[in-house]
């Protein structure tokens, strides 16, 4: 798997030669220096996306009551009352 990466102006002005390198793996598009958009097949997007299980399967399963979950505690910054003053 190869790793292209180009800018937004490149991709604009040669949108083919862009998709044939998706063939060989992900073509990271930038704008102003920053990573902004990732090219991907449709293959590889749907080997991304797809699940093998889903939560209900996976709450069924018979051992389920026996696994051990310890969530983190969230911080207190991830709510704060917004000010309108």
């Amino acid at each position: 798997m190869t790793i292209t990466t180009v800018t937004s102006r490149e991709f604009n002005q040669d949108v083919s030669k862009i998709k044939r390198a998706a063939q060989n793996g992900p073509v990271f598009i930038t704008d102003r220096g920053h990573p902004a958009h990732v090219l991907l097949t449709i293959q590889d997007y749907q080997k991304l996306t797809e699940t093998k299980e889903n939560i209900i399967d996976l709450l069924a399963m018979p051992d389920a009551a026996d696994i051990d979950f310890e969530p983190n505690k969230l911080h207190k910054d991830i709510y704060r009352p917004e000010d309108f003053e």
